[in-house]
C-alpha cells in the first residue's frame, strides 16, 4: 500500500467526492477510482457506500480514516527525524494552538523562536480544545498549547501561564463601575458562550453551576473575540478572560469576578511515550523556557 495513495483516500474520504478530491490532488479521476479499488481489495471491503455520484464513508471507512491519518503522520514525522538528523538545524514542528492564544502568545513565541532558529519550519494548526486533542491523538501534532489539559490522549503537561476570568458586559450596564461581580448577580442575564466543546465553555459551565446559575444562553461563538462583540452590541454578557492591556474590545466593560479562584491554565501538552523530534523538541524546550520567564 503506498503512502500517496492512502493521502488520496483521506482527501477522499474528507470530501466523499471523486470529481472534488481528484481535482484537489491534482490527479485524473479515473487514476483516483483505481487507486481507491485497489486499496478496497487489499482491505477486502468497500469503504464507501455509493449513492450516484456522492460517496458517504461507512463503518470500515471511519476506521481506515483513523489509522491512515495516524500512519500519515507516523510518517511524516519519521521524516522530519530523518531530516533533523541529517541537519540539526532544521526539521519540521507541528504546533496545534488555541483561538485565543493566537493574538500574543503564539506569534510572539513563534518569532523568538524562529529568531533563533531560523530552518525551523512550522505546519500551523489553529482551533478549539477538542480539535487540538484529537491531533495529538491521531499524531497530526507534535506539540499543543492549549486549556484545558487534554484527557483524551495521555499527556506531559507543562503551565505556561494563567489567566483571571471576568465578566464582559456592554459599556452601559448596570454593573459598569463595580470593582467586582459575583456570577450569581447576573443569574437573569442572557450570556454569549462558546459551544459546549470548547475548552473555555466547560470550565464557564463548572463556574455557573458553582454559582447555582442555569443560564439563559443566546448564542453559542466560536471565538472569544466574537463573543466580545456580541456583548458590545448588547446581546448579552460573557465570561471571557481578562484581556491583556490593550487586547480587549474598547467598547466592553471587563468587570473582575469575586472568586479570585476562577481560573483558566494556558499550558503546552505532548503526548506520553512518542518521542518528539529534535526541533520539535528543541521548541518546548523554549517554549517552557519563556514561560519561565515571562
Amino acid at each position: 500500500m503506498l503512502l500517496d495513495e492512502l493521502r488520496w483516500f483521506v482527501v477522499l474520504a474528507e470530501t466523499e467526492h471523486v470529481t472534488d478530491a481528484a481535482a484537489e490532488l491534482g490527479v485524473t479521476q479515473p487514476t483516483l477510482s483505481r487507486a481507491l479499488a485497489r486499496l478496497e481489495s487489499q482491505v477486502g471491503t468497500p469503504l464507501f457506500d455509493r449513492t450516484g455520484r456522492r460517496l458517504r464513508l461507512n463503518e470500515y471507512g471511519q476506521i481506515m480514516l483513523e489509522h491512515a491519518r495516524r500512519g500519515i503522520a507516523e510518517m511524516d514525522a519519521a521524516r522530519s527525524r530523518i531530516a533533523a538528523l541529517l541537519d540539526p538545524d532544521s526539521g519540521l514542528v507541528r504546533l496545534a494552538f488555541l483561538h485565543s492564544t493566537a493574538n500574543w502568545f503564539v506569534p510572539e513565541v513563534l518569532r523568538q523562536f524562529r529568531a533563533l532558529a531560523p530552518a525551523v519550519r512550522f505546519e500551523l494548526f489553529q482551533g478549539a480544545a477538542h480539535d487540538i486533542a484529537e491531533r495529538l491523538r491521531t499524531g497530526q501534532a507534535d506539540v499543543a498549547i492549549t486549556s484545558p489539559r487534554p484527557v483524551q490522549v495521555p499527556c506531559s503537561w507543562r503551565v505556561l501561564y494563567v489567566e483571571r476570568l471576568c465578566l464582559a458586559v456592554p459599556a452601559e450596564h448596570r454593573l459598569v463601575g463595580r470593582a467586582r461581580v459575583r456570577l450569581s448577580e447576573v443569574a437573569d442575564e442572557t450570556f454569549i458562550a462558546l459551544g459546549a466543546d470548547f475548552g473555555l465553555r466547560q470550565l464557564t459551565d463548572q463556574v455557573w453551576a458553582e454559582s447555582g446559575i442555569t443560564p439563559e444562553i443566546a448564542f453559542e461563538a466560536m471565538e472569544i473575540p466574537t463573543m466580545e462583540g456580541l456583548v458590545a452590541a448588547g446581546f448579552g454578557v460573557a465570561v471571557v478572560p481578562v484581556p491583556r492591556p490593550g487586547r480587549g474590545d474598547p467598547s466592553v466593560i471587563y468587570v473582575p469576578l469575586s472568586d479570585t479562584r476562577v481560573k483558566r491554565e494556558i499550558g503546552m501538552a505532548w503526548v506520553k511515550g512518542r518521542e518528539l523530534s529534535p526541533a520539535a523538541a528543541r521548541f518546548a524546550e523554549f517554549v517552557s523556557t519563556t514561560a519561565d520567564h515571562a
